[in-house]
């Protein structure tokens, strides 16, 4: 199965089209990203094409004028990073989710604020699966 969810630049031209909250056109998406993206106009319309290509975003024709493209969300951040997190897991931890968490968990520089508030959240899946 091939990709389906965006790469590192790809996400950068969703972050744009998803905080867009409406469709929105490629001159639009490449003004929003002068400055932060180090890229020409024409790749950023290859990458808009490949996030066409991959079923996240969809596009409708202007009324006014068949040269311009306004684009939609197809898929939610939420269901991106979904899919980006299982392959992360299936990938680097044989598709244990407990492993991956710990992993990081063990590996990451928290204080006791972040433990008590990590601990609320397993309280809390421990609450949600027994109900």
């Amino acid at each position: 199965m091939g990709e389906t969810t965006p790469s590192e630049t790809e996400w950068l031209i969703m972050e744009v089209i998803w905080n867009a909250g409406r469709d929105i056109t490629a001159s639009e998406v490449i003004e929003r990203l002068k400055g932060s993206l180090d890229v020409s106009a024409r790749t950023i319309r290859v990458l808009i094409n490949r996030l066409l290509a991959k079923g996240i975003i969809g596009y409708e024709v202007d009324q006014k004028d068949s040269r311009i493209y306004h684009y939609y969300v197809v898929k939610s951040k939420e269901e991106c990073l979904k899919e980006k997190q299982d392959r992360f897991v299936r990938h680097y931890f044989g598709g244990s989710h407990s492993l991956a968490v710990a992993s990081f968990l063990e590996q990451a520089p928290l204080n006791r604020e972040q433990i008590l508030e990590l601990e609320q959240i397993v309280e809390k899946l421990k609450d949600e699966n027994n109900g």
